[in-house]
């Protein structure tokens, strides 16, 4: 490895800012290269007629800016840490150089402090952060810089994400024409079935994930809370009032919420001598209020952002802030849905199997959400009082980190689930509820026995792969041989032969 650090890796090494990740590093050597180090940082080498020609720190937060990854928590300690008059003196030797402006737009940004400069005359807007290289939400132009500002946020909460070669091939798929297709080659009462099922089971699957069995009331209200999913105005939804009746529909009426949570909350768990293993600590009590105004502001200014994007940024945005003791997760994956039918990604009334894909695939969500919650377990410190309460030490060094998520791993994440749930679970769903209906139809034609008889003999049968079990012959007493071989055999014609 080089030993000439440049640009954000400089910075974390002389302002001794250890605790933090850098998603890229960059180095001066004799020859370019790239490559991917522990921890998936990727360590990039340039020659040396990229030197600085004055080592300062200004000058490594430009060739940052130009070079290494937006990652505002580290650019917020960084620019702390640099003496204003320095940056003040950088900028008036090139006051309308446009890393000049971007400077000086990052550090009010990021410090709420304004600099005693005069505002820019007259120039041509450039652009905050490269719209090549990150989703980028609805342009503020900020008059005083001559800045776009194309944030995903505002200070208060602004996720980044990534335009990764994994998202971008998933977004280049025409959903919509998938989506429609499908609805074409079902009748109106197969999808109306299919959608009355799949809101059921993305329920359960919900409540699975959490590892609950919910009543049937729940049940009842999760299905009508799914299927008005994206009709509320983004800040009504957002309210805190209006999230504490969501929570209260789908917790156990005794774990209701009145309010945000007023105190400190994690994620662990417990072994088998009774020590903690503590998984993530969320955001303290004193910002979440903050954090839950802002994320509905972000949820604002991503409008018109792919809509898989912006409900990934906001349904992990939430979840991540973790605003109540129980139900978050419920909620978190009840935001997919909302973003995605506010943003018109799928068809009216439609529904995909989003949590049955991730209840399936439990190691595939579990690595989403510890993607984010992982690098912060390294930086915390925290303690617990003597009613064992859990209390953060370190508020003031993780709060950008909570503020600044870099979401790209959960985005590529849900991507996948989407393109899953589009492309496999829900053709497979119809399918399953097009054939059901077929064998049912000629099972009846066969035994004209009750409805109920019928789908236990499909499930039974389903469920031991087209075989129906021996074990089960009881239940079905008054039914000769012949007709459990001839049921079966519907079943077997219909299920696993080609069609």
């Amino acid at each position: 490895m080089p030993d000439k650090s440049i640009g954000s890796s400089w910075l974390k090494q002389n302002y001794q800012l250890s605790y933090f990740k850098l998603s890229h590093e960059s180095y001066l050597g004799s020859r370019s290269k790239a490559e991917v180090i522990q921890g998936g940082t990727i360590a990039e080498t340039f020659q040396m007629n990229y030197a600085l020609k004055k080592d300062n720190p200004v000058s490594h937060f430009e060739f940052a800016l130009k070079y290494d990854d937006v990652q505002m928590n580290f650019f917020q300690a960084v620019l702390k840490s640099i003496p204003v008059k320095e940056i003040v003196e950088f900028i008036k030797s090139q006051p309308n150089f446009k890393y000049s402006r971007k400077i000086g737009f990052w550090y009010e940004f990021l410090i709420k402090e304004r600099l005693p400069i005069e505002d820019r005359p007259a120039i041509n807007y450039v652009d905050l952060i490269d719209s090549k290289r990150y989703f980028t939400g609805i342009n503020i132009k900020n008059s005083r810089w001559r800045i776009n500002n194309n944030l995903l946020g505002e200070v208060g909460f602004c996720p980044t994400i990534k335009r990764t070669e994994a998202i971008l091939k998933i977004l280049a798929l025409d959903f919509s024409e998938t989506l429609n297709e499908i609805s074409k080659n079902y009748s109106p009462e197969t999808l109306k079935r299919a959608n009355n099922y799949l809101y059921r089971k993305e329920t359960r699957s919900s409540y699975q994930i959490e590892k609950e069995e919910p009543s049937p009331e729940r049940v009842e209200r999760f299905v009508s809370l799914l299927s008005n999913a994206g009709k509320k105005d983004v800040e009504e939804l957002f309210s805190e009032e209006s999230l504490v009746l969501l929570q209260n529909q789908i917790v156990d009426t005794r774990f209701a919420a009145t309010s945000f949570r007023d105190f400190q909350n994690y994620i662990g768990q417990t072994t088998w001598n009774y020590d903690e293993i503590i998984h993530y600590v969320c955001p303290p009590p004193e910002i979440l209020s903050d954090l839950m105004k802002e994320l509905s502001n972000s949820a604002i200014k991503m409008e018109g952002v792919n809509p898989i994007v912006r409900a990934t940024a906001i349904a992990f945005g939430f979840v991540f802030i973790h605003p109540f003791e129980d139900g978050n997760g419920r909620i978190h994956r009840f935001l997919i849905h909302d973003f995605l039918s506010r943003d018109n990604f799928l068809p009216s009334g439609m529904i995909i199997p989003v949590s049955a894909h991730m209840v399936n695939n439990m190691k595939e969500y579990d690595d989403a959400l510890e993607a984010y919650s992982k690098p912060l377990m390294y930086i915390i410190r925290y303690t617990k009082n003597e009613e064992q309460e859990l209390l953060v030490l370190s508020t003031p060094e993780v709060e950008g980190y909570y503020r600044f998520p870099d979401l790209t791993a959960q985005t590529e994440y849900l991507c996948k689930v989407i393109e899953t749930a589009v492309s496999h679970d829900l053709p497979n769903e119809l399918n399953f509820l097009q054939n059901y209906d077929e064998a049912k139809g000629l099972m009846k034609q066969r035994v004209d026995m009750p409805d109920k008889l019928i789908d236990l003999f499909i499930r039974f049968t389903h469920q031991n792969n087209g075989i129906f079990p021996k074990r089960r012959r009881t239940v079905f007493q008054i039914l000769k041989d012949d007709e459990i071989e001839a049921l079966q055999s519907i079943f077997q014609d219909i299920f696993t032969s080609e069609k």
